[in-house]
């Protein structure tokens, strides 16, 4: 994503089901991105809703039940480990991260701007938006 699907200078929390593992952003987050890959569809139980941030704007103020999961060589995925929830995806070596928007406190100020991973997208439902859809990655042209 570029620089203008930023939304400037919000300041965010967010955390799990079970409250056990809190967050707070302090700088930008990136628009929402909707994945409908294979590990997402598994992880979440239906397609993902993504926010995401520089690393060093999330800061974990609450994290004794989280947990994170290597789920392949390219990416980790945080959840809590008492409730369940996904909260984090974080690529290995990247210097962002992942944030489900659902964990998120409302109001969030963000909105939707594409679906990625369309290929991967189950037969039990159909993209009825005009939204961008993407093979893979945004800016990925399959």
């Amino acid at each position: 994503m570029n620089q203008s699907d930023e939304t400037p200078n919000p300041r965010a929390a967010g955390g799990c089901l079970c409250g056990q593992v809190r967050y707070r952003v302090t700088g930008p987050l990136r628009q929402v991105v909707n994945c409908h890959c294979g590990q997402c569809l598994r992880t979440h139980g239906h397609f993902a809703a993504y926010t995401g941030a520089d690393r060093h704007h999330v800061e974990i103020i609450e994290d004794g039940t989280l947990k994170w999961y290597l789920s392949s060589d390219k990416a980790r995925r945080g959840f809590c480990g008492e409730c369940g929830s996904s909260l984090f995806w974080e690529p290995a070596g990247g210097g962002t991260i992942g944030i489900a928007a659902g964990t998120l406190d409302p109001p969030t100020g963000l909105r939707t701007i594409a679906h990625l991973y369309i290929g991967d997208k189950p037969d039990y439902y159909d993209l009825a938006d005009d939204l961008p859809q993407f093979p893979g990655a945004a800016g990925d042209r399959g």
